[in-house]
């Protein structure tokens, strides 16, 4: 049986692939944490769990396991004051995907 590929959709003059409207979860990476077992089992409400990171130091974006981009935390203003977001410094190159 032959199997049909997708044609792509031409959006304002540029192609577009029909899964491109799919969502997808990024993962930001803050940093990570090492504690002893022992450590950890002594966590509780108020705790503090240090990271290997600094609060200035880049956030890593990942789809899966694959890295996209690295990029700043930052606090949003306006209506959206509070909020977390990432501006990004570096993309990966993903023209083959992800």
């Amino acid at each position: 049986m032959d199997n049909p590929r997708p044609n792509p959709v031409s959006v304002d003059g540029a192609t577009m692939n029909p899964f491109s409207q799919v969502p997808i979860e990024i993962v930001i990476s803050v940093g990570k944490a090492r504690p002893l077992v022992k450590d950890l089992l002594r966590l509780e409400y108020d705790s503090v769990l240090p990271l290997d990171r600094r609060v200035d130091d880049p956030v890593e974006l990942y789809v899966g396991d694959r890295l996209i981009a690295r990029g700043e935390l930052q606090e949003l203003d306006g209506e959206q004051a509070g909020q977390l977001a990432v501006r990004l410094t570096e993309v990966a190159n993903l023209s083959n995907g992800l």
